[in-house]
């Protein structure tokens, strides 16, 4: 199911929305688990998947932003809880974080302060080179989920100037942005190793949703390719 940011759509109120974006080239059993986990942690309402159209800090995607999208709603169908939103598909340039935090409050300011964005503890060690970090973390709600060779709870003192603002799930959002480590095992899978197993034609049981393996087959996505040219994701 497609998460339309735009009122008047027959969507009713939310409360809080966990904002999972990426690359998702392809979407795997990892992404869905780290969605699940902050789920239940943070007691949200919705989870919205933001594929990029054009990520800011990757290599360009070996999948189009048409296909990419397509998986995702292939590997969300029939989950309620967890849908696709299409906010990032047609920005000209990079898909910074900022820009669709701004999108989405201005689509849907009911949301505001209510929106609370999803990444890897491996990908938030990163946080300071993101556009306009500290406005980002003045604003919004961060989950940062443990992923392997990169604990959540270890942040605190990898970013020792961001532990005050970090506390541990689960919890409950407060009024206050906060950044909630979500310390839970999710599947040790990478985009890599599915378009490394899909370009050798090797069995992806385990690491894709059946759905999104078939879509990525019969449409050859990665098929032929280098693997080791692939970009990660």
């Amino acid at each position: 199911m497609a998460a339309d940011c735009r009122p008047g759509t027959g969507y009713g109120p939310l409360n809080t929305v966990g904002l999972f974006g990426g690359t998702f080239d392809p979407v795997h059993h990892g992404h869905l688990d780290v969605a699940r986990v902050v789920r239940q942690a943070l007691s949200l309402d919705e989870i919205w998947f933001i594929p990029a159209r054009y990520p800011p800090h990757r290599s360009t995607p070996a999948a189009s932003a048409a296909h990419r999208f397509a998986m995702v709603a292939l590997a969300l169908a029939g989950q309620t809880e967890m849908k696709v939103c299409d906010i990032e598909m047609t920005t000209d340039g990079p898909s910074y974080t900022i820009d669709t935090l701004n999108a989405i409050e201005a689509i849907r300011p009911a949301l505001t302060g209510r929106l609370c964005f999803i990444t890897g503890a491996d990908a938030f060690r990163d946080i300071v080179t993101w556009r306009s970090w500290t406005t980002l973390l003045d604003r919004a709600h961060f989950a940062v989920v443990s992923r392997p060779g990169c604990a959540a709870p270890s942040l605190r003192e990898t970013l020792p100037a961001l532990a005050a603002r970090m506390h541990d799930a689960p919890a409950t959002l407060s009024i206050t942005p906060g950044i909630f480590l979500v310390d839970a095992i999710t599947s040790a899978v990478s985009s890599t190793e599915a378009r490394q197993a899909l370009s050798r034609g090797a069995a992806v049981n385990g690491l894709l949703p059946e759905p999104v393996a078939e879509y990525a087959l019969r449409q050859h996505l990665y098929t032929g390719m280098d693997a080791q040219e692939a970009p990660r994701g």
